[in-house]
């Protein structure tokens, strides 16, 4: 026998041991944090053993559990982190720490679906539009909006693969000793190849407040560019592919198209829904409703959304466009959408991937194609800290062309992702084609192409190829050669000039013009230059201020009647602009002018002056310009830029005042001036153009100075002009003229059989002008009697037009039919006339 004491002993220990073990197992402490960051989360929930109610959510990246019970496993769940499970033991109870990987809306989880289509009697009897109608009640907002300030940061790749590559294709010639590329190819699903060909990486600041004051920026931080940085083109132009969509709203645009969403509160007049199951997104239990468009020859999606179940809110979003899609050089588009939703009235975008299949020529899937992919990641919001105003104030150095240069070591802690081994590639290969002189010569035609410029050496180009040849009734053919100082896309600098030629005239002109910038952050300049040249007065009413902007006297070839109306122009023009905000520019514009005409005999521009015969006018003015483009984005920081499309406004006013005796001018007059011109989507009815001018001369001053109503007697179609009215036929102290174009999509023609097939758009537009003439304006010309304002009634021309007409994907040609209103007794009327001309986008 035991002695009693040893017993005791034993079972004093015993029970110590195990309520140690149950002291440990009541209470578990640890870290959370991201798997890839190694960043800690707040807001986890976790669960204990098989609780189906959370024990604990937490503030910060540490947390504490306790229980009465053994805690022998934890769960923990957050909203787009992945669900984790994690046993307890004695041996992790303390110091645990929890990786939670973020998960994806493509990592779904697989359920079977069904193709065939559920019929309803009435949109009321499918769940779906249930589901829906909560979506549409409970609308959410973009969550920036209720915070007091905010920043995040934004992360956009953008990749464009060479696809569809087959071995023949790699063994033309046009690859000779560029065949290394191919080593950097990877195989596709078809069995064919795809081949990296660009790679660009930006990482943005965004920063904005709400109160008290409304503002926001958006600083590029750093930039990195395979094989590119000198070259901006392709950057540009990938970048120019994108805009920014949100998918509560009724519209998404793609390349200034609207598309109809299928979140949208609209979205059953285009779309079928049906629920298709109930799954889990990110830990959140998920209705998966699969939408189609009704109709596919429509410009719309197709795809599946995933609604949250308890609030309603969208979690995710698939879109890809129908094989019927009618957009120029397109053949596919898809996006995956995935939102983070704070609280029950708010969103945030989490990340974005829009991929693009572009192929020049065929719509077939086996054609050669390009895929632009670019995925954009949103992260580290941070909301109610307090923002310096010197936070929003542009600052000299973010204008260096070498503040968005990183280093790698930058680069490996800034993306949320590393590249995978085919993106790497693409530096490797870009930086090997640098050094390859058969490269170079196709970038070089690129950029001749793209910009109209051909480079003959370091800062000299020659251009604009596309001016080199025009035709008039004075000078006949003509010859134009012209060059610009050109180093690098941010020249603070630039000088342009050009000389022209007349065979029939035998004359020569020129111009020449510089600009100086002195400040990249309110872009502050000086410039200057002079011209002597023939040109066509009156095609504008807001004119351009420069002295090389465009003549339209050199670009008419074809034109319907005669048109002697052309004008001989001596100028010297000097200014100063500024940008004292952004998208918000000042110029004053100094000229001294001499204009008389180029034809006497078939044009007169003879006036009276005090009694005495003037056949030449001169005018000394100043010209103060307020012009704003709010919501323009643009690139680069020279004197050059280049503008992203957009659907911003553009607003000008113009306040001209004329300077008698200054440098032997002949006129005192005041002339103010305002133009509005905004393109409007209008979901899947397509795009309205809107423009509106107006303008008053409030002195009496000659033709050659008075507002001309914008004829076009050229067989091209020429925006904000009148189609059916002859040079200087409406000439007005006063007018306002409007000019409505409506771009269709094809939405009509797509209803009939056989022209459908054909994927033409219809355009249907409609121009009006009104203004008045004094009697004093009239007497000082000679040929007053010929000269008058559409003072009756608005004149107005109307008609419709078809566009996209070509073959396969290069259907850029369009053709006009234009119907003059009224005033038809006047001689000369042109009555019915045909347009046609090049449209150069989607």
């Amino acid at each position: 026998m035991m002695p009693t004491n040893f017993l005791k002993y034993c079972f004093l220990y015993i029970s110590l041991l195990i309520t140690g073990l149950l002291q440990a197992q009541t209470t578990v402490s640890g870290k959370i944090i991201d798997e890839k960051t190694n960043k800690e989360i707040s807001g986890v929930e976790i669960f204990i053993n098989e609780s189906q109610k959370s024990a604990l959510t937490t503030t910060s990246g540490n947390f504490t559990v306790q229980s009465d019970s053994i805690i022998y496993k934890l769960k923990f769940s957050r909203k787009s982190y992945a669900f984790e499970t994690v046993d307890i033991s004695t041996d992790n109870a303390n110091n645990l720490i929890i990786k939670l990987s973020q998960e994806k809306v493509s990592s779904i989880e697989e359920v079977v679906i069904h193709n065939e289509k559920t019929k309803y009697k009435s949109k009321k009897e499918n769940p779906a539009y249930r589901i829906m109608q909560e979506v549409w009640k409970r609308k959410r907002n973009n969550g920036l909006e209720k915070f007091n300030t905010y920043t995040y940061k934004e992360y956009e790749k953008i990749q464009f693969d060479a696809n569809n590559l087959d071995s023949t294709f790699m063994n033309r010639k046009i690859f000779n000793k560029l065949d290394f590329i191919f080593d950097y190819a990877d195989s596709t699903a078809s069995g064919k190849m795809a081949l990296p060909v660009f790679l660009n990486e930006s990482i943005y600041q965004n920063f904005g407040e709400n109160k008290p004051n409304k503002k926001n920026k958006r600083l590029l931080v750093a930039q990195k560019t395979s094989g590119f940085q000198d070259n901006q083109v392709i950057t540009l132009t990938a970048k120019n592919l994108y805009r920014d969509i949100n998918i509560y709203d009724n519209t998404l645009n793609y390349f200034d198209i609207g598309f109809p969403s299928p979140v949208g509160t609209d979205g059953f007049s285009t779309y079928d829904y049906n629920l298709v199951d109930t799954i889990s997104v990110n830990g959140e239990n998920a209705y998966k409703i699969r939408y189609q468009p009704r109709r596919t020859e429509v410009l719309a999606f197709q795809g599946y959304l995933y609604i949250d179940t308890d609030s309603y809110a969208v979690l995710g979003a698939t879109l890809k466009s129908t094989n019927k899609i009618n957009v120029n050089f397109i053949n596919a588009i898809s996006t995956e959408l995935e939102y983070d939703n704070p609280d029950d009235e708010t969103f945030l975008p989490k990340k974005f991937v829009t991929e693009i299949e572009m192929t020049p020529f065929s719509k077939k899937k086996s054609a050669k194609s390009i895929i632009a992919k670019r995925s954009v990641d949103y992260s580290e919001y941070d909301f109610n800290k307090p923002l310096a105003d010197s936070v929003f104030t542009r600052r000299k150095e973010e204008y260096d062309d070498r503040f968005v240069d990183k280093d790698e070591a930058f680069w490996t802690t800034a993306r949320p992702d590393s590249l995978s081994k085919q993106e790497q590639g693409v530096y490797e290969m870009l930086d090997k084609l640098q050094h390859t002189p058969k490269f170079n010569r196709i970038v070089k035609l690129t950029e001749t192409l793209a910009s109209r410029y051909y480079n003959v050496t370091k800062g000299i180009d020659l251009g604009p190829i596309t001016s080199i040849y025009g035709k008039n009734e004075v000078e006949g053919d003509r010859i134009r050669l012209g060059a610009r100082t050109y180093f690098t896309q941010n020249d603070p600098w630039r000088v342009e000039f050009y000389n022209a030629y007349g065979f029939k005239d035998k004359q020569f002109k020129y111009g020449v013009e510089g600009r100086y910038m002195f400040n990249r952050v309110n872009r502050f300049m000086i410039g200057g230059g002079t011209k002597r040249d023939i040109t066509q007065l009156g095609v504008q009413l807001t004119t351009e201020d420069g002295i090389l902007s465009r003549s339209f006297a050199s670009s008419t070839v074809f034109a319907r009647g005669e048109n002697a109306s052309l004008s001989s122009v001596n100028q010297t023009s000097f200014f100063t602009s500024i940008e004292p905000w952004k998208n918000f520019q000042v110029r004053v514009d100094g000229t001294l002018q001499s204009i008389k005409s180029a034809n006497p005999d078939g044009f007169n521009l003879m006036y009276y002056r005090n009694g005495d015969l003037r056949k030449t006018t001169n005018d000394s003015r100043v010209t103060i310009s307020f012009i704003a483009r709010p919501g323009a984005k643009f690139s680069q920081t020279g004197v050059d830029r280049y503008e992203h499309g957009t659907l911003a406004p553009t607003i000008v006013l113009k306040y001209t005042r004329g300077i008698e005796g200054l440098f032997n001018a002949d006129f005192n007059y005041n002339k103010l001036q305002f133009m509005f011109y905004k393109p409007i989507l209008l979901g899947s009815w397509g795009k309205t153009l809107f423009s509106f001018e107006a303008g008053k001369n409030f002195d009496t001053v000659p033709l050659a100075l008075q507002n001309i109503i914008p004829g076009n007697q050229s067989y091209g179609i020429v925006p904000n002009t009148f189609a059916q009215l002859n040079y200087y036929e409406f000439v007005a102290d006063t007018y306002s003229t409007m000019h409505i174009e409506h771009h269709f999509n094809g939405k009509i023609l797509s209803f009939i059989p056989l022209i459908k097939k054909l994927k033409l758009r219809e355009v249907a537009f409609i121009r009006g002008a009104y203004g008045s003439l004094s009697d004093a304006s009239k007497n000082i010309n000679v040929d007053n009697l010929k000269y008058s304002a559409p003072d009756q009634q608005i004149y107005y021309e109307y008609g419709f037009g078809i566009e996209n007409i070509g073959f396969g994907n290069i259907r850029i040609f369009r053709v006009d039919f234009n119907w003059r209103g009224n005033y038809l007794d006047r001689p000369d009327a042109s009555k019915f006339g045909i347009k046609a001309g090049f449209q150069f986008g989607f």
